[in-house]
């Protein structure tokens, strides 16, 4: 029997494919990385993919997961063949528990989504990436995503209680339990976010929700120098503030906004940063003006969002500005090679000048923008995509970036995922550990089906 044949006998006829133009459409995420599969299975609950992954396991064949395709590492993308496995039609919120604090998803629900639910019990679902009206949860918790709120409210990894997971072989387990906390064993949950796939497949997902707050307050100040900013937020945290959300602007950005919704109307300025504090009205006014105090040394100006209606469009236009920046010049393209770097807090200053020292010595404009509050910054190129010089440019710029960020104790991702896109780094960033990885991975999956090639084991 064809392996279509027996793929089809699982999930239904119309719910397979192996069509070019429908395979070519799952080749590639948001990265540069591709890889064509030979078919696309659409799953539609969790004992479908149990008997995916046992057909898989008997015929050695790689399987690779997916969600909304959003990942900017190619962590969905198929290196070798085999299946992809569109999860995005296992979208159902199960369950909003919230005497337990908690909520039951399956993994193709869109993170927005999950909001939109929670709003009118008066909770939310605290990671916020910038994605959130596309990415879906089964891919933030694989890449254990965080976004512009995980200063104060912790990434990914602090909301997953419980996940149902399917093994190499077809076993399914859980990693938690219901509780909102546990010291029963091993910390399963710790092992699956963030293995992209590599150790099993997720099919369901408990997740602690929060409150929200009473009031929230957007601070916007303007800095001579991104160096400037850096000092003024490292004194901001010290200073024993932590703010909901601490995001950075460089210049190019705040063009960028500017452009995309004029409405925006951003201060011309060398480098904003976006402090958001939030909790009690009172709090928040008493939060509001410490900021602006510990800021004024360092800052050429300071104002506050007159009201909601402002806030939002000023965070709207920020979860844009990764694809909006070649409005600025419609020849260029946005290229996401280098974006996710990661540093120590007291390192940003330091981060931030060796960006704009790479940003002359190739000759590449570099776009900075970012949750510099927990030190995460991205860092956007534009090229124009057929030019060969343009791209060796890039690319070596790229590479500094990465390892200029592990030289200073970071990170080259902390949020968007390694994938294939960032795995030549792992050995200088974790060194031994990799190699720690690797035995897990080989004991889970000795086949090596789950998601080859990514990871850097």
């Amino acid at each position: 029997m064809e392996l279509i044949t027996e793929l089809q006998e699982i999930v239904g006829t119309n719910r397979v494919t192996a069509e070019p133009s429908e395979l070519y459409c799952y080749s590639s995420d948001a990265s540069q990385v591709r890889g064509t599969p030979d078919y696309v299975v659409r799953p539609k609950n969790t004992e479908q993919v149990s008997r995916i992954l046992k057909l898989a396991n008997k015929y050695g064949i790689a399987v690779t997961p997916r969600g909304a395709g959003t990942g900017l590492a190619g962590g969905a993308v198929a290196l070798s063949g085999g299946v992809v496995l569109d999860l995005s039609g296992m979208n159902r919120i199960l369950e909003v528990d919230i005497g337990n604090l908690q909520v039951a998803v399956e993994p193709g629900v869109v993170h927005a989504k999950l909001n939109e639910a929670l709003n009118p019990h008066g909770f939310f679902f605290p990671p916020d990436p910038g994605s959130s009206a596309m990415c879906t949860l089964g891919g933030l918790i694989a890449n254990r995503g965080s976004g512009m709120r995980s200063v104060k409210y912790g990434t990914i990894k602090n909301y997953v209680l419980d996940l149902e997971v399917v093994m190499a072989e077809g076993t399914v387990i859980n990693t938690g339990s219901r509780t909102l906390k546990s010291s029963a064993g091993y910390d399963l949950n710790a092992l699956m976010v963030g293995s992209e796939g590599t150790l099993g497949i997720i099919t369901k997902a408990l997740l602690k929700i929060h409150p929200l707050p009473k009031s929230r307050s957007l601070l916007l100040a303007s800095f001579e120098g991104a160096e400037m900013a850096g000092k003024a937020v490292v004194r901001v945290l010290a200073g024993g503030i932590i703010p909901s959300a601490c995001e950075i602007l460089d210049r190019t950005t705040i063009e960028v906004l500017n452009a995309y919704d004029p409405n925006v109307a951003l201060p011309d300025s060398d480098t904003i940063i976006l402090f958001e504090v939030d909790g009690t009205k009172s709090g928040v006014q008493e939060e509001a003006e410490m900021v602006k105090s510990i800021c004024k040394p360092f800052a050429s100006s300071i104002s506050i969002a007159a009201d909601e209606q402002e806030r939002n469009e000023i965070w709207t236009a920020r979860r844009l500005v990764g694809a909006a920046i070649s409005r600025l010049d419609p020849k260029m393209t946005r290229v996401y090679v280098g974006e996710d770097i990661g540093v120590p807090i007291k390192e940003i200053p330091n981060m931030l000048k060796r960006l704009r020292l790479i940003s002359q010595k190739f000759d590449t404009q570099i776009m900075t923008y970012g949750h510099i509050g927990d030190g995460n910054l991205h860092t956007g190129m534009c090229i124009d995509v057929l030019d060969e010089k343009q791209w060796e440019l890039l690319n070596r710029a790229a590479d500094e970036i990465h390892r200029t960020a592990i030289m200073l104790g970071g990170t080259v991702s902390a949020e968007h995922g390694i994938g294939s896109a960032r795995a030549e780094y792992m050995r200088l960033e974790r060194g031994p550990a990799l190699n720690v990885m690797a035995a897990i991975k080989h004991a889970l999956d000795p086949k090596g089906i789950l998601n080859p090639g990514k990871l850097g084991i």
